[in-house]
């Protein structure tokens, strides 16, 4: 059965109401969608057995956004995030990419590295010259690390020698490149490194030191790219507004940390719904946004095409995996990878950076019209509301008077309850 991923009023369901209009939508069993309930999620037992000295979880709120088509395909897609709006804002920019066919994404291979680091080396430059030229035997040894990695047909693809510069000196540093194949790949690079560690220092006639991964991923790269409709944005003036919005991020890092964090919002909700490392995602994303050829800037990039609509465009290292870690041990992971319907690595990090590219159009759009308030207080409205103590009967009433008077305070908030109560 196909997943249909246009569901209008989902948000005026009740929670069971929209968990089986989900599961309808994503053509999964109900019942798999039970481990989202708190007490049927991860377990004390299971935290304990992921983190040392656990006592305890943390729940996060986990919405679907929905309307997205990536590459012709419906998803309905699990973000996890305490944040008003971002999952609201990512379905409309859908809605609004789905126009057009949605959103286009391609992949490249997925490819990481480990460094080697190597010290107190005489000739560094000559060294990396031996070191290259012992390239069959080191990737010989590192591949015997992880012969189930090779029989999916990953393992090491190239090695790669860098000389840097330092205060204290100059550090030959070896890459060890690694298809990892679905796996996020952490694991299999330290364990390769650390394995042909000894052996490098040899050839290099040097100390070895670190013997890591690098979370710059910059070999393997995700790029979105969509149309967004000129008259569904609001007309020919919101496109140029938004390109000029956009060409600012693109050339003042302080605007660019902001519009940066409004993709990661998307980003990064995914990310942790199905379990992957967060830190990772985002140290790659930020350290790709330093331009080559300049400091900090925007990771998108908006346009207009010839016909006045308005055109996306956004590429980041995606280290996400389906293979080990949170995603196969964490049940609501499970449930979320389940629920979005992805089959490989590559699938699951072309949707998350087609999720990026629609959370970032829509704070650009907010930012070029309305403003971010408008929506983003709305939602914080209801959060304020909850806190003072408003019942569910009162809460519409609340928010409604604290976003007239564009006073979302929680003190301001007591006044209006008491009010409504009779007791002001």
């Amino acid at each position: 059965m196909a997943v249909n991923s246009r569901l209008s009023g989902v948000k005026d369901l009740s929670i069971s109401e929209r968990r089986a209009r989900i599961a309808r939508g994503a053509a999964v069993e109900p019942e798999s969608l039970e481990v989202l309930d708190p007490e049927r999620g991860l377990t004390l037992e299971q935290a304990d057995h992921m983190v040392e000295n656990a006592i305890g979880v943390l729940g996060v709120p986990l919405g679907v956004a929905t309307n997205f088509t990536v590459n012709g395909r419906d998803y309905l897609i699990p973000m996890a995030t305490e944040e008003p709006s971002v999952i609201a804002a990512a379905s409309n920019a859908a809605r609004i990419a789905r126009v057009t066919g949605g959103f286009t994404t391609s992949t490249t291979e997925p490819l990481m590295r480990a460094q080697i680091q190597v010290l107190d080396v005489a000739d560094p430059h000559t060294a990396r010259l031996r070191l290259l030229e012992a390239r069959e035997e080191l990737i010989a040894l590192a591949d015997a690390q992880d012969p189930q990695l090779l029989r999916f047909g990953g393992g090491v693809r190239d090695v790669d020698v860098h000389l840097v510069d330092a205060p204290a000196g100059t550090y030959v540093v070896l890459h060890l490149i690694v298809d990892v194949r679905d796996a996020m790949g952490a694991n299999a690079v330290n364990t390769m490194a650390e394995a042909i560690a000894g052996r490098v220092g040899e050839i290099a006639r040097g100390r070895t030191l670190l013997r890591i991964l690098s979370n710059k991923a910059d070999l393997r790269l995700c790029r979105a790219r969509a149309v967004f409709d000129a008259e569904a944005l609001g007309g020919p003036e919101v496109v140029d507004d938004i390109v000029h919005a956009a060409a600012l991020a693109e050339a003042d890092p302080y605007r660019a940390a902001t519009h940066n964090k409004g993709i990661m919002n998307g980003v990064i909700a995914v990310v942790l719904a199905t379990g992957n490392d967060t830190r990772a995602v985002e140290a790659g994303a930020h350290s790709h946004a330093i331009g080559r050829y300049r400091g900090y800037t925007s990771l998108s990039h908006f346009e207009k095409d010839s016909d006045g609509n308005l055109v996306g465009a956004l590429e980041l290292p995606m280290a996400v995996g389906l293979v080990g870690g949170a995603t196969k041990v964490h049940p609501v992971a499970q449930a979320a990878v389940a629920l979005l319907g992805v089959t490989t690595a590559r699938e699951l990090g072309e949707v998350i950076t087609a999720v990026g590219l629609a959370q970032n159009l829509a704070a650009v759009r907010a930012l070029a019209t309305e403003g971010i308030q408008r929506g983003h207080m709305s939602l914080h409205a209801r959060n304020v509301a909850v806190t003072v103590g408003a019942t569910p009967d009162e809460l519409p009433l609340v928010v409604a008077r604290l976003v007239t008077d564009r006073a979302v305070r929680a003190d301001h908030a007591e006044k209006v309850l008491a009010e409504l109560r009779g007791e002001g």
